[in-house]
């Protein structure tokens, strides 16, 4: 598969290097197929990632997110009890490392490893100073701003300035 190449797009452009980015993310792991997975939507808000990851434990995986981009990694572990000599390697106990772009304000929400299926789940999670807000109208007659009183002088000192 031939590569495209956007640096033309990005030269004259400002702060635009988060999508730059992303696309050359796209691009290299095009060719990728290891580990297999699926990406679901489970609800409103909420996502699944399920990868195959026969093979591997729970110390064996490495989950991190950093800059809207969730890493998971795989390193294959060397400790087999058993040293037999394989006749036939069907089952893949290689190295991997997959990249999912996250959109704003998801967040992984845990991870499960069970019967070499890797579940990670995730949410959306949208801060309250962005969420939309209903403002009440109120109805009636508009209030008028009464004028304030005159301060009360006492008739001593209007008095004393009168003389």
């Amino acid at each position: 598969m031939n590569a495209i190449d956007f640096s033309p797009l990005f030269r004259t452009a400002i702060g635009f290097d988060r999508m730059a980015r992303m696309m050359d993310n796209a691009s290299a792991s095009a060719d990728v197929s290891y580990p297999p997975y699926n990406i679901e939507r489970t609800g409103e808000d909420t996502y699944s990632l399920t990868m195959a990851v026969a093979g591997f434990g729970p110390d064996d995986i490495e989950l991190t997110v950093q800059d809207n981009t969730l890493f998971v990694a795989g390193r294959a572990g060397s400790n087999d009890a058993r040293k037999a000599e394989v006749l036939y390697r069907g089952i893949a106990g290689r190295a991997f490392e997959r990249r999912f772009v996250l959109a704003e304000h998801i967040v992984v929400d845990g991870a499960d490893l069970q019967n070499g299926m890797l579940r990670v789940d995730l949410k959306r999670v949208v801060p309250e100073a962005l969420k939309p807000r209903r403002i009440e109208v109120k109805t009636g007659a508009p209030q008028l701003a009464a004028a304030p009183a005159p301060a009360a002088t006492n008739d001593a000192g209007a008095a004393k300035a009168a003389a």
